[in-house]
């Protein structure tokens, strides 16, 4: 069944075994999407849409915070743009990928999770599989969706150092296959990288490596919403262009500094894309999120942006140091990558014994909050994170608050 809206040549051709129309649940590939007032016509006298023709009603004198003023110049009584294509535009330009066409928004990475869960799973049948510790939206999304989830844990051990192909937090490609070539049912892979909570990235060569594995026919998600705080040559983005089976999920919330404005993408093949436009809501970007993130992907801001990411990437090596002066306190030392614009790091025994202890971490995370107003996130939960805080780069002075008062309790409790 062909995709509805993909012109005939835009069809995938590698790798040879994939075949994205099995990937797509049949009755998705025969929906006929809704066509809003904004597909056919945006200029001229508008009354096409049921909008309000004489505007809101926020009065111009109105109290809302000055850097909301100008939001009231936007057309707000006017449906957005469907498609925003001025931002796939310059996202593109920005990842080095071929145009628009390979690129989906989204109301932030969580509904492009979503989306791809419903559009290629079915509801009871079918599988994911994802690589714990991991991003826990992953699971969440599958059960709303009454989706199973498939678990191969990273590689959790230490013994052959921090991440890469076979390091603490590295992938477990053979395990993966195992799984793939067992369970026909798994549809979808995701990875993290960095990972969340390991910040650790994972190789190309280990992405590739599932990307061409004949025994799996489903589609491949790796999740780099921290990716610019790691190595430029990193981003799986660059494989766009060989694999259909590939989708690269980012967000504007990390790098650019935008967690309020809610904006996703997803970086895929361009049926794919077609896919997922096709089931979307009809307006789910705002105009106030759209121009934001607009002025966001101008080169001036880019640049200011990348001059930030620098700052927080020093920022994280003088917090590293620092967490690691505490060590005669009974803190580990810090383990993953530090790939990502956050570090974890263990909370000891405090009899010296070197072993991880979650109660202790407990103590410490709660008090810091409770009492100190430092917050930082207990993850000793996780697969392989007992014992474990995650600590966000902040400024330099919430970086030095944080040392002193984690110091302060190491010695209290």
């Amino acid at each position: 069944m062909p995709i509805l809206g993909l012109a005939p040549e835009l069809y995938p051709k590698k790798p040879a075994h994939f075949d994205i129309e099995q990937v797509i649940r049949p009755n998705i590939l025969a929906l006929h999407p809704y066509r809003c007032a904004r597909d056919d016509y945006s200029e001229g006298i508008l009354l096409d849409a049921n909008e309000n023709a004489l505007g809101h009603s926020i009065p111009s004198t109105s109290t809302l915070e000055s850097e909301l003023q100008s939001t009231l110049g936007l057309d707000l009584h006017r449906y957005p743009s469907p498609t925003h294509d001025p931002i796939k535009k310059r996202l593109a330009e920005l990842r080095g990928i071929p145009g628009p066409e390979y690129v989906f928004l989204g109301v932030g990475s969580d509904e492009v999770i979503d989306l791809l869960i419903r559009v290629c799973v079915a509801p009871g049948r079918e599988k994911i599989l994802i690589t714990p510790p991991t991003y826990g939206m992953y699971s969440v999304c599958a059960q709303v969706n009454d989706v199973g989830v498939v678990k191969v844990p990273l590689e959790l051990s230490g013994d052959a150092g921090e991440g890469g192909e076979r390091g603490r937090f590295s992938l477990k490609v053979d395990e993966i296959k195992k799984a793939v070539s067992a369970d026909p049912s798994i549809k979808l892979i995701f990875l993290c990288s960095p990972g969340n909570p390991t910040g650790t990235l994972i190789p190309l060569s280990s992405i590739r490596e599932l990307l061409e594995y004949e025994g799996f026919k489903g589609v491949v998600i790796v999740d780099e919403a921290y990716i610019d705080f790691a190595d430029e040559k990193a981003s799986a983005v660059s494989l766009l262009k060989e694999y259909a089976n590939l989708c690269v999920t980012q967000t504007l919330s990390k790098s650019f500094g935008l967690a309020a404005i809610r904006l996703g993408i997803a970086f895929a093949h361009p049926a794919l894309v077609q896919i997922l436009m096709n089931t979307k809501a009809p307006y789910n970007i705002s105009t106030p999120t759209a121009a934001l993130a607009l002025s966001a992907l101008s080169p001036s801001a880019i640049d200011l942006m990348k001059q930030k990411v620098s700052t927080l990437i020093k920022s994280r090596g003088d917090l590293l140091r620092g967490l690691a002066e505490l060590a005669p306190l009974g803190l580990g030392s810090v383990i993953g990558g530090n790939d990502a614009n956050f570090v974890m790091v263990p909370v000891l025994e405090k009899n010296g014994s070197g072993k991880p202890d979650n109660v202790r971490a407990q103590r410490i995370y709660k008090t810091l909050a409770e009492s100190e107003g430092v917050v930082v996130r207990y993850r000793g939960g996780e697969p392989g994170c007992a014992g474990c805080l995650r600590i966000t780069i902040g400024s330099e002075e919430e970086n030095k608050t944080v040392l002193q008062k984690l110091g302060e309790l190491l010695k209290e409790l």
